[in-house]
C-alpha cells in the first residue's frame, strides 16, 4: 500500500471528479507544485540517505497525482531541470525543480518542487481540458487570513515567522488527507481489498524519478521505458 497523500486530499478528490465527471472536457495539461523552506529531518539533506533532494522528497507526489488524474494513459517522456539554488550549505541535493512528463494521450503536466519558498507549505493543483478549467488551493483555500504584529502560536507546516499577514490552517491533517488515507488502507486490510495506490504505482513512480535526474543531468528529454543502474537517483544528475 504506497501512501500517496494526495489521492486522499478533499479538495484533490473533488478536482478529479469535475473531470472523472466530464466537467472540464478532455484533459489537456495538468500543474501541481509543492513548495516550503526544506524538510526538518536530516536525512532528507543528505543524498547518501535520501537518494535526491526535493524531487525525491515531493516530486513523487506530483508525479502519482498525474497518474492517478489520467489513469488509462502511460507516460512516455520526462524532461527536468534541477538547481541547489539556496541551501548548497546542507545538502548535495536539489532545492528546486522542474519536471515535465509526457503521456501518450497527450496530455502534457507540469510540476513544480521547492525547498527554498518562505511563508510555510504551499500546495496547489490545476486541470486545463477542453471545455473548462479547475484550480485547487489545499491550504490558502481552507485557511484564515491573520495579520499580526506579535505572531501567532502556529500557522501552517513549516511557516518559519508568522509575524504580519499569514494563512492560519484549521483541521490541517483532515485537509492533507492523512485520517482518510489510513482509513482506506484499515478498510483494505479487514476486507481483502486492493488499495487505491498499489507498489506497482510506487514502481512507476520511482522509474519517472530516475528518468527526471537523468535528464536534469543530460539536459535532454528522456524517453520512457527508462532503466538505470544507479544506486542513487542523485546520481545520474550529479555524476
Amino acid at each position: 500500500m504506497y501512501a500517496e497523500e494526495l489521492c486522499f486530499t478533499p479538495k484533490y478528490v473533488r478536482l478529479k471528479s469535475l473531470l472523472d465527471e466530464g466537467a472540464l472536457g478532455t484533459p489537456v495539461f495538468f500543474k501541481q507544485s509543492e513548495k516550503h523552506d526544506g524538510p526538518h529531518a536530516d536525512h532528507f539533506w543528505d543524498v547518501e540517505r535520501s537518494g535526491g533532494g526535493v524531487t525525491m522528497d515531493m516530486g513523487c507526489h506530483a508525479i502519482q497525482f498525474f497518474r492517478w488524474l489520467n489513469p488509462n494513459a502511460r507516460v512516455t517522456s520526462v524532461y527536468a531541470q534541477m538547481q541547489t539554488s539556496v541551501h548548497a550549505d546542507k545538502t548535495k541535493g536539489d532545492d528546486n525543480s522542474i519536471i515535465i512528463l509526457e503521456f501518450d494521450n497527450n496530455v502534457t503536466a507540469l510540476a513544480e518542487e521547492s525547498w527554498t519558498k518562505k511563508g510555510g507549505m504551499d500546495d496547489r493543483a490545476e486541470i486545463h481540458g477542453s471545455t473548462g478549467v479547475a484550480y485547487a488551493d489545499v491550504l490558502q483555500g481552507n485557511s484564515i487570513l491573520t495579520y499580526s504584529e506579535k505572531g501567532v502560536d502556529y500557522a501552517v507546516e513549516k511557516a518559519g515567522n508568522t509575524q504580519g499577514w499569514s494563512f492560519t490552517m484549521y483541521e490541517e491533517i483532515w485537509n492533507y488527507g492523512f485520517p482518510q488515507e489510513f482509513a482506506h488502507f484499515v478498510d483494505c486490510v479487514k476486507n481483502n481489498k486492493e488499495p487505491l495506490v498499489t507498489g506497482e504505482d510506487g514502481k512507476a513512480v520511482l522509474e519517472i524519478i530516475h528518468a527526471a535526474y537523468a535528464s536534469a543531468g543530460s539536459g535532454q528529454k528522456i524517453n520512457l521505458p527508462y532503466r538505470s543502474e544507479a544506486l542513487k537517483p542523485i546520481a545520474l544528475w550529479k555524476k
